[in-house]
């Protein structure tokens, strides 16, 4: 797998780590072609960030791993599972669903600092995501993570990636996120040059946000797939969950154990 003890302790002590030439050529070319199907047919719960006028794009859609042939074979066949399973050490790995985010060239919006555990409908330790460019991404371009911030369970407010503002409703156990660009000095930020095969796996509960795209000539691909561990639970939030799951039949604190996050990798 290319993992070391060294790796699988970092990831825990930072809440991130950058593993480098870990998926083959052909899976970046096969995700490149299912993108493309995918934008060409836009599942019900695409979004578009960058306000009309404005240059670039700024796009995302997710929970089309089942209907996308290359998106289903990267998922059930390359090594995402038992990186993000030996990583959690966890037993198991199952899907939670695939992300894509897209930002074109020259495009002005920067991805909020926020972390994604607050979005889901889950809880646990084991929890995490692997985001895999498609692209060479400069460092000036990556996303950036706070290392660290996974560690004492605090959970943050979710932000709307159009304007940035908090979720409203009642949720006097979330916090707001801080101002990480007014901490920079004594955060630990975390990014780096990524070429084609790299990747970042990062703990759900762990801040980061991502640059614009300006000065950049070509696209900023990034397909990610989300993991559940032994631990995870499934959650109940003061708003509509990120992916919905509507006819999702879990009670709180119910194992995610359900058709819809099958067990792709166990020990």
């Amino acid at each position: 797998m290319g993992l070391s003890d060294a790796d699988i302790s970092s990831f825990r002590d930072n809440g991130v780590i950058c593993l480098r030439g870990l998926f083959e050529p052909k899976w970046i070319k096969r995700l490149s072609a299912g993108l493309e199907k995918n934008f060409a047919d836009p599942g019900p719960d695409s979004s578009t960030y960058t306000p009309e006028g404005e240059p670039g794009c700024f796009y995302d859609d997710y929970c089309n791993w089942q209907r996308i042939r290359e998106y289903r074979e990267f998922i059930t066949e390359s090594a995402a599972a038992e990186i993000a399973g030996r990583l959690m050490r966890s037993s198991s790995a199952r899907i939670y669903h695939e992300h894509v985010l897209v930002k074109e060239p020259g495009t002005q919006q920067v991805t909020p600092w926020h972390h994604d555990q607050p979005y889901y409908g889950v809880d646990g330790d084991q929890l995490c995501s692997i985001w895999l460019p498609l692209d060479p991404v400069p460092k000036s371009a990556c996303p950036e993570f706070v290392a660290g911030t996974h560690a004492d369970g605090t959970l943050f407010k979710p932000r709307l990636f159009v304007d940035h503002s908090s979720y409203s409703g009642s949720a006097p156990t979330y916090q707001d996120v801080p101002d990480i660009d007014a901490q920079r000095d004594t955060r630990s930020i975390l990014s780096w040059d990524l070429q084609l095969g790299d990747c970042i796996v990062f703990h759900m509960r762990t801040l980061h946000g991502a640059p614009s795209t300006i000065g950049l000539t070509t696209r900023r691909r990034g397909f990610s797939t989300r993991w559940l561990g032994d631990d995870a639970r499934f959650a109940v939030r003061p708003w509509v969950t990120s992916p919905p799951y509507h006819d999702l039949d879990l009670v709180p604190g119910a194992p995610m154990q359900h058709p819809l996050f099958p067990v792709i990798w166990s020990r």
